[in-house]
């Protein structure tokens, strides 16, 4: 490297272009795990509406800016470029923007790209290195390929919700959109893999993405129980089918979750709360009687936990090595000293309004030890049109053209 030269972007996607053309969670999720990594991400919007998650959030304010909560949680780092794709010069955009890009990423219903001119085979006619992600509900074919799914659709039908709750509950959701996430990452994962691939040998791939095959995956053992054992899964709450003192136990203030899933875990835990008595209690001798008397030990760890609150016996057990940690709020999760050690928040300018600050959330994973970012704030609709089609080779003439045309 000369003297004076940048330094190279270290993040493992540096230099790859993705079009996104996502919508609201599971997409616009796993381009903005793409731009975390290091890829320009350019969100191709619809001109004058742009992600539906652009008014969708908690603040009616923001909604009304086009910046609601969800549009802003996940879509910095990117570029926005509004472009008509049913317009004949948008559609020559894309063309020129599909010549030039690494990934194409996008979760409308099956067959709405297709029917626009911008399927899979006609792409890859474009530009045959091309990785085409497309992510929905229930894939490209299939009994259900052609039915809307949400988040909830998604948990209800993979089963999720019925292994979620108590007999006293029904069937539970999980209380954030983890279907649309898992599905999300799925994606991200397997672009990255498609990339590497492509690296090597030089073809493209076409990337079809169930969130709720991801989903049913992601339940692993509950899946797995069935399939190895014929035995599904039962709602038994915040109990750990697989172990027992494993879940959420009151103590003289707050909620305490304790896993002692082994044996030496299970003795040493029985020590530290003072009821050395309970190791030796013939209902709880063995990992198979402990799940058979899951009451009457809860019951009996409840009594001595009731003595100190939750952050205390936090403390205890962890250094005693049994594995147990507190019940925490967001706001709390969120604000912990962890968490601010980690640096998984990032201030960023707010989008379009000077002296406001936005926090977002970065990446889970550290790279080279350095927590992942993004490098800019989630974009006002259309901001980088004109940057964006000036790197595509349009002068101010052919943009001022193209926005007469209505493609932009």
């Amino acid at each position: 490297m000369s003297a004076g030269a940048p330094a190279p972007d270290p993040r493992p996607l540096a230099g790859v272009r993705v079009l996104d053309l996502t919508n609201v969670l599971a997409g616009p999720y796993a381009g903005y795990q793409l731009a975390l990594m290091g890829a320009d991400v350019v969100k191709i919007e619809v001109p004058g509406a742009g992600d539906l998650a652009r008014q969708l959030g908690a603040s009616p304010e923001l909604n009304a800016k086009g910046l609601g909560a969800s549009f802003l949680a996940q879509n910095s780092g990117k570029r926005s470029l509004s472009l008509n794709l049913k317009a004949e010069r948008g559609q020559e955009v894309m063309r020129r923007l599909v010549e030039r890009a690494d990934v194409l990423l996008e979760n409308f219903r099956p067959g709405v790209m297709e029917r626009l001119g911008f399927g899979w085979e006609a792409l890859r006619g474009i530009n045959p290195g091309l990785v085409y992600c497309a992510v929905s509900g229930f894939g490209a074919d299939g009994p259900l390929s052609d039915r809307p799914a949400y988040d909830q659709i998604v948990q209800g039908l993979s089963g999720m919700m019925d292994a979620t709750g108590t007999a006293g509950t029904g069937p539970l959701r999980a209380g954030f959109p983890i279907a649309d996430v898992l599905g999300g990452l799925a994606a991200a994962f397997a672009v990255a893999g498609a990339l590497v691939r492509r690296e090597r040998g030089g073809e493209g791939a076409y990337l079809d993405v169930s969130m709720l095959e991801t989903a049913i995956t992601a339940m692993g053992w509950g899946a797995s129980n069935y399939l190895s054992a014929g035995v599904e899964p039962r709602r038994i709450g915040n109990e750990n089918a697989t172990a027992a003192p494993s879940g959420t136990f009151r103590t003289a203030e707050g909620d305490l979750n304790i896993a002692a899933n082994k044996q030496e875990q299970f003795e040493t835990l029985c020590a530290v709360v003072g009821a050395p008595e309970l190791a030796r209690d013939p209902r709880f001798a063995a990992r198979e009687d402990r799940k058979a008397h899951r009451g009457p030990l809860r019951e009996a760890l409840e009594e001595y936990l009731a003595q100190r609150p939750a952050a205390e016996w936090e403390v205890a057990l962890s250094a005693a090595g049994v594995p147990a940690a507190r019940v925490l709020s967001v706001r709390e999760a969120l604000e912990s000293d962890h968490i601010a050690h980690r640096r998984l928040l990032h201030t960023l300018p707010f989008p379009g309004e000077e002296g406001r600050s936005l926090r977002v959330l970065g990446s889970g994973v550290h790279v080279d030890g350095a927590a992942l970012g993004p490098g800019r704030p989630p974009p006002l609709l259309g901001e980088h049109t004109d940057e964006i089609l000036r790197e595509a080779g349009y002068g101010p003439a052919d943009i001022d053209q193209l926005r007469e045309a209505g493609a932009i």
